[in-house]
Formats: structure tokens, sequence, C-alpha cells
């Protein structure tokens, strides 16, 4: 029985007051007039500043408000809150932006992320998704067939790092096909992935219960492309001391050289010993639009899965990772759990939750297809074909620039180099630290380089000028030395 005072009752929801629809329209068309105020001014700082002022994270704790309460703030100080932050923030959509295997902004690709935005979409099932599931799976019938994985199937990821720790585990459950109800019992399993490849193989193999310490690290030779008699020779040592052999990942694109490993072979040895082979073509994927350089990923027709990035040379904003099978089914068979709460189709095919480790999953797919809708394949190897002109202009004027020196030619889009006789780190951090550019450092056959990036098709020839007079500028109040590092870095 209630035995509250009825003037204690809660207020039916005709007496709570009533705010006005005109009035909660007009708060938010004023907050999108300010959102777009806040953008046209971070595309005249970008032009103006093109490298942010360097902070420390000392000094943005002091100069910026991101401080949490529990009272809200008004709008005016919120949004000056979001201006200061931009201000501050790295400009990764710059022509002074070498750093990372990512970079610019394409205009439809930022229109996509944007209405995805809007639309909050979530991928898991039709229902939830609509259209936005018919799209994915476009892309990613067509990004299989591109390459070569004509009855294939892909999903979008996070990022090239899921993508790959997807691959791994598929193999897992094709070579234990238990594991996923029992875990992984038995033998010591192991992959074996280039002395180049990305961190991720590692870190993924140690989630999986894998074990960082069984992924075997094969040598490479002088272009960094992993050596298939290692390769032989080291399952076959596995073999003889008890080991399970079951992956081979080859990387189509190394982080820094840029390398790609001979896939044909590695689909010979796979095939030999009956393993699952894996290619992170996290970069090089993109690749197989131009018909220029899609040789680079010659075989990879005949791998079980592989990592794609389209963030990485597309021209969309992060992230866009697929991972792609050559077989539909592996990834229902890994990955699908019943929800009754949430799959309520009969048509699984339309469900992508039941082929994602993710459940709630944001919409990654509209911008790649705005733009490939847009671009077209033509356009797409258009811009990924100049892409690698850029990186061999900029290997001929490393080549003829007094004081600088190639470490290799380039395989793809990074060009590493060195200032003869200056420590390479101390360029890179003088760069950023005096609002230059920002570019990053890797480890070339046991030297320290400079690694510019060639992502970005905004960049033009005389950008690549401008930044190697700005190494040439700094170079000087960099530490002379030897770029040698030790053998354990």
């Amino acid at each position: 029985m209630n035995t509250r005072d009825p003037s204690e009752q809660a207020p039916r929801p005709t007496d709570r007051p009533k705010v006005s629809r005109s009035s909660e329209a007009r708060v938010r068309s004023d907050r999108y007039e300010r959102a777009f105020d806040l953008i046209r001014e971070h595309f005249e700082r970008e032009g103006s500043e093109p490298v942010a002022a360097y902070r420390s994270p000392k000094e943005l704790h002091e100069e910026l408000d991101l401080g949490l309460s529990a009272e809200g703030t008004a709008d005016e100080v919120l949004f000056e809150a979001l201006r200061s932050i931009l201000a501050r923030t790295p400009r990764t959509t710059s022509t002074r932006f070498f750093n990372q295997l990512f970079g610019g902004r394409g205009d439809i690709g930022t229109i996509g992320e944007l209405l995805a935005a809007l639309l909050n979409s979530s991928m898991y099932t039709f229902k939830a998704g609509g259209p936005q599931v018919l799209i994915e799976r476009e892309l990613t019938r067509r990004m299989a067939r591109l390459a070569g994985f004509e009855e294939g199937e892909g999903i979008f990821t996070p990022g090239g790092s899921m993508s790959n720790f997807t691959g791994m585990l598929l193999a897992r459950n094709v070579h234990q096909p238990r594991a996923r109800e029992e875990g992984v019992g038995g033998r010591r399993m192991t992959v074996y992935a280039s002395q180049l490849c990305h961190y991720s193989i590692p870190k993924n193999a140690g989630m999986l219960g894998i074990g960082r310490e069984n992924v075997r690290r094969i040598a490479t030779d002088e272009r960094g492309r992993m050596l298939p008699d290692a390769l032989r020779r080291a399952i076959g040592e596995d073999r003889s001391a008890g080991c399970d052999p079951f992956l081979i990942v080859g990387t189509c694109g190394t982080t820094v050289l840029g390398a790609f490993d001979p896939v044909e072979e590695l689909v010979e040895i796979a095939r030999e010993e009956g393993l699952w082979l894996h290619l992170d073509a996290a970069l090089g994927g993109s690749l197989l639009l131009s018909d220029r350089a899609r040789g680079l990923l010659a075989g990879c027709e005949a791998a079980d899965s592989m990592t794609w990035n389209a963030h990485k040379l597309l021209g969309v904003p992060l992230s866009a990772s697929v991972i792609l099978t050559r077989q539909k089914g592996h990834l229902f068979g890994s990955l699908s759990q019943k929800a009754s709460y949430l799959f309520q189709s009969d048509e699984d095919d339309y469900d992508l939750g039941t082929r994602s480790i993710q459940c709630g999953r944001r919409n990654d797919a509209l911008k790649l297809w705005a733009v490939w809708k847009s671009q077209g394949d033509r356009g797409l190897a258009t811009r990924v074909d100049r892409l690698l002109e850029l990186a061999r202009y900029a290997a001929a004027r490393i080549r003829d620039i007094k004081g600088l020196v190639l470490a290799k030619d380039p395989e793809s889009v990074t060009v590493c180099f060195e200032v003869e006789g200056r420590r390479s780190e101390e360029v890179c951090e003088l760069l950023r630290r005096e609002q230059r550019a920002l570019v990053g450092y890797g480890i070339v056959d046991g030297r320290r380089v400079i690694r510019l990036a060639c992502v970005t098709d905004d960049i033009e020839e005389s950008d690549l000028e401008v930044f190697f007079e700005e190494v040439l500028e700094v170079a000087p109040r960099a530490s002379i030395g030897d770029n040698a590092v030790a053998p354990e870095e």
C-alpha cells in the first residue's frame, strides 16, 4: 500500500515544466553554429601555423580548462575550452606532418565521418544500422575481391592491431578447433613473423594465450623482406623441439622501411607446412588499387586472411581498418555468440555483430564508402600512385642534397635518411619544438634514421623542399654523434 501523502507524489508528465521545442531547436542550432565556427578557425590556423606550438604535459594542464566537476558549465565556457584545446592539438592534417602512416584531411571522408557521428548508428545489426550495414558489406566485398578473395568476406575493426588480432585468432581456432570452448592446450604453439613486423604481433600473441616468447622473429634481407629459407629453418627447428607451429604472418609494408615480404614464397611454405598465412597489409593493402604497384602483393589471393587500413593511404579519417578472409565462415565460426536481446533476425549475413569482436561498433564504413563513391577505383589508384611518386622524389632529393644520407631506396611511401654526423632523434625534436615540422625516427640496419612518411596527397614537391630546408636549418644545433644503436634496441 502506498502511504505517501498525495502532495508528495511524483508529478505526472503533464505536470512537469515544459520546455519549448522551438527553444530547444534554437539552442541546438546555436551550438552547431559555434562548432562550425571552431572548424573555420581551425582551417585558418592550419594555414598560418601548420605546426602547433610545443607544450609539455605540465604546461597543457596549466593552460587548459580540463577539470570536471559536479556542476555543468555554460556553453560559452565550454566552447572557449574547446577552442583552446583545438589550438594546442598537434596538426596531423597539415602539410608539415610526416610523423605517422596517416595524415591529411580529405573533404569527402571528413564529411562522411561527420555524418556517421550525426547518425550514431551501431553496426551490430541490420535493425540498428539499416543501409549502413549494406555499405559495410559492399566495401568489404570489394576489398576482398581486390585481394583475390573471390569467396571471401570481411569486417571493420577499430584499427590495424585489432585486425591483426582477429586474423591471429582465426588461425588459432582453425588449428585448435576446441580452443574457443576449452582454451588453448597441448604443445607450445608458435608464430612466425619478420623481425620488422608490427609490434601488434607479439602483443596479440600475449593476449591470445600464445605467449610473446613464442613469436619467432625471422631474419630479413637488405631490403627488409623476410627470408624464406630462414623461415623454413625456424619451423623445422620448432617441430624438432616438440613445438606446434600454426601461423605465419607476412608483412606487406613494414612500419619503418615500407618493405614487402615475398608473399608467393610464404604461400608455398604455409601450404607445405599446413600453417595459416595472415598478411599484415595495413599499409600495403591500398597498393592493390594501383596497376603499377600491386605486384608487391603478388600471391596474396592464396593467403588465409589480410589486414588493410584504408586510413593510411586513401584519405579517410582514422580509423578505417578491415580484416578480410579468403573463405567465408571463419569470422562467424570464431566470433558468433547467441544473444536473443540483440540478434533478432534469421539473416545472420546482415547482423554484422555475429562476425565482430565488438558488440557496440561505430560506423567506420560510411566515410570510406563516400570517398570510394566519389573517386572510384581509378581515382584512388591515382592517389596511391601520387604518394609513391612523392616518396621517390624525396629520395632523389636526399641523394642530391649535401649533408643528407639516404638509408635505402624507398620500397613504398616511407623514406629513411640521416643528417650526416647529427643525431636523428634530436633533429626530429628540434623540428617539433621550433614549430617547423612533425617527423619521427626509426631504426634501419642498426642505425637511427629520420623516417619521412608521404601519406597525404595535399603535399607537393615544394612542401618536401621546405621540409628539407627546415632539416638543414636545425641540424647544426643537434648533437654531433653517430646514429648507431645498441643491438637490444
